[in-house]
């Protein structure tokens, strides 16, 4: 799991806009006209309208994509009762997550109620504003008459995650373990360590898949669940077994799965030694589990294990589900999320972990082939097929079973639309932050003396995706780093300006004159601007001490690109280099070219730079769609830049055929494809989503992409990502964020990967 320290996740907590959801308008509010329409008096027509027939609701309002994540705050996380006020920002935090894995809005609402007859009286009064609700962080057994009755006096999805959140992803595990094991669910014996919420659902779950009441042994803080014991209420009774007290290290020889929902470290090696051929061994407690993965496969090389923690194989996570089952339950306007719904997520799960992965889930994780087995019993996370999987079967579950207020028909329309809701904004930074972090690489961040530049640099290794070099005024970087708090355990300081790195400077002043004796520099210059942080930091990537190269936050571009061209050089067979950014969108990334470099590009160059940008779009896992803009479509009027463009696309054609490419266009009909269809019917791009622009001029892309940036409050900017140098140097802009710089080196490193 990534480390952190508190002050971390505080300052993430509070900076900008405190907390981590807002309410955003989905309706025009810029003219009198609309606020008319939107409030008094044209509100009064929809109000009519579901007065008139309340079904109308889902039509007229955002009920229908709504869910109330809804707490009192007696058992959250490992927190246990801290009341509703501290727990909400864990709600704001499941509010973040079915937001961006499912595209459900949600509100979260924390109740001052510990009395269930209370908490329940005050669901059912706020209900009417929600499609489905969430319970969340509800002490048991509380929790379990909270559900049942809200679910039987509700007629919308309600679900208890923490109870079927676990059970249905655990479920999902242990049938295809067991197919793994060559084992049956109805001979196998169960071990369970853990009495709460999620234990008792877990359980019930396994039945309804087929296991056998009487092979369950539960086990609370006070032991088995024995029929002996006086303790125990109606939930723990309906799984006390015959036998006396039974201490756990006796009941694990003959155990067949072992299912921890309790504390870490309470099973031995010695307990898993014990257990039968092939065990199945979930050990998911948080953040310890009851028995480390190293420490239980050290033992046993048969086993099956599944840990709660996302640096281990087979993580349990309760987002593997909740998203993608509200999603499917909300979009048929289910009544509830019965049996039947939690069985297909079951078997859905299951199923695509059985599935060949795709190869941008293989690279997220930096792995060549993630396939069924042991080590993949359920799906990873990042899978952004799961929302394709689950949801449609949560939703035929529904319709089957006769709690779906409406049918969906069209299946593949349906796909469609959860794909477009899914975007690929998140999982295009997530693909960039797995695949780095799998491969870290020695980055030298040249103007590490700057607050954010060494924020970024600490990040980086915290995060485990980069070794920093740090360049700079030694002194001001070890201030900084006390004045900051933070500690750095494998980066490097340096300063080519210190006595003692004159030997450095020296080796690359000489490696560096001989490449540009030629070229204007003498032995003694090409030794002196080694002092330079630039042209010491690339000549150290160029010497292959260093693998890349982050500068530009503080300096002009040119102050950067022209010793990365020096020290560096092109790539075989560039003849320019160019810039791209990456806006990434709610509707997926766009790629923006040439943004930084080449002020006014030829034809045959534009050529160029088009190929350079597909090879480097393809690399993220996306196929390059590409339209060459200008104010031109496709011959309809005349100019330089319109004939510029027109020519550069028959060169294309005829260089790079396999490219999808077309233009001259102007941008609105390239970024709309049911324009684009309607009126160039002809075009390569008719009936494909662009998502690569290329600009006749520096000054239209940079112009482009700076609009995106700052109109967009829900586009964020990657780049510029440097193309056609030898190796992994990029410039950053000058003021830049430390999110920006972070996100900079992490396509650094991906770039110094490939190169």
């Amino acid at each position: 799991m990534a480390k952190y320290r508190k002050q971390d996740a505080l300052d993430y907590h509070s900076s900008g806009r405190p907390g981590k959801i807002e309410v955003v308008p989905t309706k025009p509010y810029s003219s009198q006209k609309d606020l008319s329409l939107a409030y008094s008096p044209g509100v009064a027509d929809p109000c009519m309208a579901i007065y008139e027939d309340e079904s109308n609701v889902y039509k007229y309002t955002a009920k229908g994509n709504l869910v109330g994540v809804i707490t009192n705050g007696t058992a959250v996380l490992g927190l246990g009762d801290i009341g509703p006020a501290a727990s909400k920002p864990v709600m704001e935090g499941k509010g973040l997550l079915f937001k961006i894995f499912a595209d459900i809005d949600v509100f979260d609402i924390e109740v001052d109620a510990n009395d269930v007859e209370l908490f329940i009286a005050t669901v059912k009064a706020i209900a009417p504003t929600f499609g489905g609700i969430n319970l969340e962080d509800i002490k048991a057994p509380q929790a379990f008459e909270i559900e049942r009755r809200l679910k039987e006096e509700l007629d919308i999805p309600v679900m208890h995650d923490d109870q079927h959140g676990t059970a249905i992803i655990s479920s999902a595990a242990l049938l295809n373990a067991l197919e793994l094991a060559e084992k049956k669910i109805d001979e196998v014996i169960i071990t369970v360590v853990g009495a709460g919420a999620a234990a008792f659902s877990c359980t019930n779950l396994y039945v309804a898949l087929g296991a056998k009441r009487e092979n369950v042994y539960m086990y609370d803080s006070k032991g088995l669940l024995s029929k002996d014991r006086d303790d125990l209420d109606q939930y723990k009774s309906s799984y006390a077994v015959q036998e006396r007290h039974v201490e756990l290290k006796d009941v694990m020889k003959f155990t067949d799965v072992f299912i921890g929902l309790s504390k870490g470290g309470i099973v031995s090696k010695e307990m898993i030694k014990s257990m039968p051929k092939n065990p199945i061994v979930f050990a998911l407690a948080n953040p310890e589990p009851e028995i480390s993965y190293t420490e239980a496969t050290s033992v046993r090389k048969d086993i099956i294990m599944a840990t709660g923690r996302s640096d281990n194989p087979n993580q349990v996570n309760n987002v593997l589900g909740f998203p993608f089952i509200f999603r499917g339950a909300l979009d048929v306007r289910a009544k509830t999320i019965n049996e039947e719904m939690k069985l297909a997520a079951v078997y859905a799960i299951a199923n695509l972990a059985k599935e060949a992965v795709p190869e941008e889930v293989n690279e997220a994780y930096g792995e060549k082939n993630i396939s069924f087995g042991k080590e993949q019993i359920i799906p990873k996370p990042l899978d952004s097929r799961l929302i394709t999987a689950v949801s449609p079967a949560v939703a035929k579950a529904a319709m089957d079973s006769g709690v779906a207020r409406i049918q969906i028909k069209d299946w593949d329309a349906y796909d469609v639309e959860l794909k477009r809701r899914l975007g690929l904004d998140n999982k295009l930074l997530n693909v960039l932050t797995e695949k780095a972090i799998k491969n870290p690489k020695k980055v030298v961040f040249a103007e590490a003396d700057n607050y954010k530049i060494l924020k970024a640099a600490y990040l980086a290794e915290e995060e485990g995706y980069a070794i920093p070099i740090l360049l700079g005024r030694k002194q001001k970087i070890l201030e900084l780093i006390e004045e900051i708090g933070i500690e750095f355990e494998n980066a490097t300081i340096i300063d080519p300006k210190e006595e003692e790195m004159y030997g450095s400077c020296e080796a690359y002043g000489k490696i560096f004159f001989e490449k540009r004796k030629r070229k204007g520099f003498t032995l003694f210059e090409s030794i002196k601007i080694m002092r330079e942080r630039n042209y010491f930091g690339a000549m150290m990537v160029e010497s292959g001490d260093a693998d890349a190269l982050i500068s530009g936050a503080t300096r002009n571009y040119k102050d950067v690109i022209r010793p990365a061209l020096q020290a560096v050089g092109k790539q075989s067979g560039v003849d320019k280099v160019a810039g791209m950014h990456i806006m990434a969108t709610k509707r997926g990334p766009l790629f923006l070219a040439d943004t930084t470099v080449n002020f006014d590009p030829t034809a045959e160059e534009i050529a160029e730079i088009t190929n350079m940008v597909a090879r480097k779009v393809r690399r993220l896992n996306v196929q390059p769609r590409i339209a060459l803009i200008t104010y031109s479509n496709f011959g309809s009027s005349e100019g330089k830049d319109a004939l510029k463009m027109k020519a550069a696309v028959k060169i294309i054609e005829e260089k790079y055929p396999n490219l999808i490419v077309d233009g001259e266009i102007q941008a609105n009909f390239a970024l709309n494809s049911e324009l684009r269809s309607e009126k160039f019917g002809f075009s390569t791009l008719a009936n494909k989503n662009v998502n690569t622009l290329i600009f006749p001029n520096l000054s239209s892309s940079n112009i482009a992409y700076k609009l995106l940036q700052e109109m967009g409050d829900d586009i964020e900017a990657i780049g510029p990502i440097l193309m056609g140098l030898k190796k992994s140097i990029h410039v950053l802009q000058l003021g830049s964020t430390v999110r920006e710089i972070t996100n900079m080196v992490k396509v650094a490193v991906l770039d110094a990967q490939t190169k």
